[in-house]
């Protein structure tokens, strides 16, 4: 990722510019919150020198128990443009989760803030509550900002929660998030480098789940998983390959064939849940299910995303966007504090993407060979980045297998596979797992 000199220097003597203490930021009264003996705070942390002009919003759970020895981990979803709040939060690894349409939260056994600290960021400005007041910044989005939007974040919640500084650092996230996460690990990585030891961000490694990791792999890996599960025909499956040569610019008559084919992969979904193929869709009226989770793939650059189904479970994106925008939860939250003139999304509508690599390969090679441990996982149910992808890519990457292929059981049931890698990686998979890792009941 190419750095700006400027920015960089700023970066490193960056003032304490994070608006409010961190007890100004502590959650109390959550509107239908269960009772707990942790603390979470949510709030708003600064990005520049002028106050109040570009904020990021985060919440953050202490771990249920030692919670100054347990590692901190950050929680990035997708997109680009999707909230960590809205799914990861709420609807998947938080302690608090929405699952009815009255607005009570129920308490996660599964929570991951049970083994480590959790801190969701809904990143970059313009998703969720995060904001700028220069309507400029949505304009003019992509992968660069936001890595660097995020670790100037970081250095200035560290000043809010300067306890947690020591404490071993991961990063971890999905779906798009297999952008984020590495990019992200990249600058603090180079930064470390750069800074006094008092000043290091103690990062250990990072984790990347359904994740989009390369463009030509991940669009041979969907068409293939497909045609794999009987979505499209042996004919549809033959025309794609024929006509869109993956990771290659495209000639105009090639284009006409593959826009064509892909509009047929497109319709194979519309009436099932592409993120979850065995998971049923959602037929209440409260789910209007917000803007699609867009991926830079073959489907965005012919303008084909649109017409896949967006949405997830049953409709708890509703719940949670319901809930969301609810005055009295914004409140409790310290959320909002601008007046947004629009209304809370689980993916925003309001950003625009002009910038991504086609992949992140080159970054996850040298972060391994940096001394990182690095996890890459798949739900093998999910259609929209499936495990058939997340193998090209990592096949892609010439690493010399360490321990080959073998099942992983939960209960004495298997529970999915995984393979490891010389240099730290390791590939898990998750059996009935969908894109946002739910194993189907």
């Amino acid at each position: 990722m190419k750095k700006n000199a400027l920015w960089f220097l700023c970066v490193l003597v960056l003032p304490a510019i994070a608006f409010g203490s961190k007890e100004e930021d502590l959650v109390t009264g959550l509107p239908g919150q269960p009772s707990v003996n942790f603390r979470h705070y949510a709030g708003y942390v600064n990005l520049g020198p002028q106050q109040k002009q570009k904020a990021l919003f985060y919440w953050f759970f202490e771990a249920q128990h030692n919670s100054s020895h347990l590692p901190l981990v950050l929680w990035l979803n997708g997109g680009p443009g999707c909230s960590s709040i809205a799914f990861g939060a709420a609807q998947e690894l938080g302690p608090f989760l929405v699952h009815t349409k009255g607005g009570n939260l129920t308490f996660n056994n599964f929570s991951w803030n049970k083994e480590a600290n959790m801190l969701f960021l809904e990143a970059p400005v313009g998703v969720g509550f995060s904001y700028s007041n220069n309507s400029m910044d949505l304009q003019n989005l992509g992968d660069q900002v936001t890595a660097e939007d995020s670790l100037v974040f970081l250095i200035n919640w560290f000043k809010k929660f300067p306890e947690f500084r020591s404490n071993k650092f991961y990063i971890a996230g999905e779906s798009y998030a297999g952008h984020y996460v590495p990019q992200l690990a990249e600058v603090i990585y180079d930064r470390n480098k750069k800074v006094t030891r008092e000043s290091h961000i103690n990062l250990k490694g990072f984790m990347i789940g359904n994740a989009v990791i390369d463009d030509a792999t991940d669009t041979a890996g969907i068409v293939d998983y497909a045609w794999s599960h009987a979505i499209i025909s042996d004919n549809l499956h033959k025309l794609i390959h024929d006509s869109c040569r993956f990771g290659e610019k495209l000639n105009q008559n090639e284009t006409a064939q593959c826009v064509k084919s892909f509009i047929g992969f497109a319709r194979a979904y519309v009436e099932i849940n592409i993120y979850s193929i065995y998971t049923p869709i959602c037929l209440s009226s409260i789910s209007s299910l917000s803007s699609p989770r867009k991926v830079h793939t073959r489907l965005t650059s012919q303008g084909l995303w649109d017409s896949l189904p967006s949405g997830y479970d049953p409709c708890t994106e509703g719940y949670t966007e319901k809930y969301f925008n609810r005055k009295d939860v914004q409140s409790a939250l310290h959320a909002n504090i601008t007046n947004i003139p629009y209304s809370y999304k689980s993916c925003s509508a309001v950003i625009k993407w002009s910038e991504a690599p086609t992949t992140v390969i080159p970054i996850i090679q040298k972060l391994l060979k940096g001394g990182l441990r690095i996890w890459i996982y798949s739900g093998d149910t999910d259609g929209r980045v499936p495990v058939t992808s997340t193998c090209y890519s990592i096949k892609k990457m010439g690493l010399k297998v360490e321990s080959s292929w073998k099942s992983w059981f939960h209960k004495n049931q298997v529970a999915g596979w995984v393979e490891t890698y010389a240099g730290g990686l390791t590939f898990a998979t998750l059996r009935g797992a969908g894109h946002q890792n739910q194993r189907r009941t």
